[in-house]
């Protein structure tokens, strides 16, 4: 899935990575400002770390997807089955 990071400060105080999908239609050379996300309509990630191709399954310590994105894959994978 084709992904940018965000930075969140989580409440213990540490960092972690939060992916999110990027919304239909987007594309990114790597000098993008902003990526609108697709768990959000008027939200998005200013200065972003650039896209990844980051799998449903995480396996890195300090990352998570997001919980609406993650909700959209799995609506997606199950429209397609």
């Amino acid at each position: 899935m084709l992904a940018t990071p965000e930075r969140v400060r989580e409440d213990d105080g540490r960092t972690v990575q939060v992916w999110h999908l990027l919304a239909d239609g987007q594309a990114c050379g790597g000098g993008c400002d902003f990526h609108r996300i697709a768990c959000s309509s008027d939200e998005g990630i200013v200065l972003p770390g650039g896209v990844r191709d980051v799998p449903v399954e995480l396996d890195e310590p300090g990352q998570r997807w997001c919980g609406d994105c993650v909700a959209i894959i799995r609506n997606s994978v199950k429209e397609t089955a």
